[in-house]
């Protein structure tokens, strides 16, 4: 485990993972360390993974200034990692939520990026509402966990505060594009690796930021960016996948069979196939 001190004094905590050349990883939630991104599906065999725990997540500290943990000004930690690491430029991946946060970071230093992969992003900063996830998860209605997850993700919307975690745990299996042993032992850790302050603080105040003119700066980006999804990912779903590649003038997208919302977890070979083969060109 390494630090690196913000400009405004939070100490954030990375940890490097493997060997190779340095992938930086930013991580989803909002508001999850990023341990859950393990080592990619081995991806870590060719690549030093930088995973990085964001503000008040993980090991990094919880900040004086509750709206630095806004998702565009989590983007400045970003930055100070590629400078405490020396790095001119980065190839940056970031998984769901944390996708917010690398296209943030891409946009106010587009000079500083070297490559973008965006795994399962959401789709909130093209405008998207998740069209398909509904269809998505009527596919999985045959599986005997579904009933209950299904009541469980249909009671969310009016639940009290208390009762809304264990609803959570309820639906995870839509998260996954199988529910077994090792999904099940993934998805355990979940409730340990995340901040209830972090992610409130995710999207805080997003009426402030400026939109337009993030997808204005990252449609000008001249890299090669990445969009993987899962063909069951009925968290963040398929259309999102070719929306957010839509923003970039050098996207290509990979959508994996039988793969959820963690795809290194659900399918590692083929995740880590596609992403090394990308970073191969890069």
């Amino acid at each position: 485990m390494s630090s690196v001190v913000a400009p405004d004094g939070t100490r954030l905590a990375y940890v490097e993972v493997g060997t190779g050349p340095r992938l930086v990883c930013v991580p989803g939630g909002p508001g999850r360390a990023s341990a859950y991104l393990e080592d990619l599906g081995g991806l870590s065999e060719e690549r030093t993974l930088v995973r990085l725990d964001t503000r008040a997540t993980g090991h990094s500290e919880v900040p004086a200034d509750p709206s630095s943990l806004r998702f565009d000004r989590l983007a400045a930690d970003v930055e100070a990692l590629r400078v405490h690491l020396d790095k001119d430029r980065i190839d940056l991946l970031g998984h769901s939520a944390g996708c917010l946060v690398a296209q943030a970071w891409a946009a106010a230093h587009p000079d500083r990026v070297r490559s973008l992969v965006l795994v399962t992003p959401t789709d909130r900063l093209q405008g998207g509402r998740r069209s398909d996830v509904g269809a998505i998860r009527e596919t999985r209605s045959e599986e005997p966990w579904y009933a209950e997850a299904a009541e469980a993700q249909a009671a969310l919307a009016d639940a009290p505060p208390a009762q809304q975690q264990s609803l959570v745990r309820a639906t995870r299996p839509f998260f996954y594009g199988r529910w077994d042993e090792r999904t099940q032992a993934h998805a355990a850790t979940a409730d340990r690796q995340s901040s209830k302050r972090a992610e409130l603080g995710f999207g805080a105040g997003m009426e402030a930021v400026d939109l337009a003119g993030m997808q204005e700066s990252l449609a000008a980006l001249d890299v090669p960016v990445l969009v993987v999804g899962g063909e069951r990912d009925a968290l963040t779903g398929v259309a999102s996948v070719d929306l957010v590649a839509g923003s970039f003038a050098r996207a290509q997208t990979a959508v994996l069979a039988r793969a959820g919302h963690f795809p290194w977890v659900d399918e590692p070979e083929q995740f880590r196939a596609v992403v090394s083969a990308f970073l191969a060109t890069v």
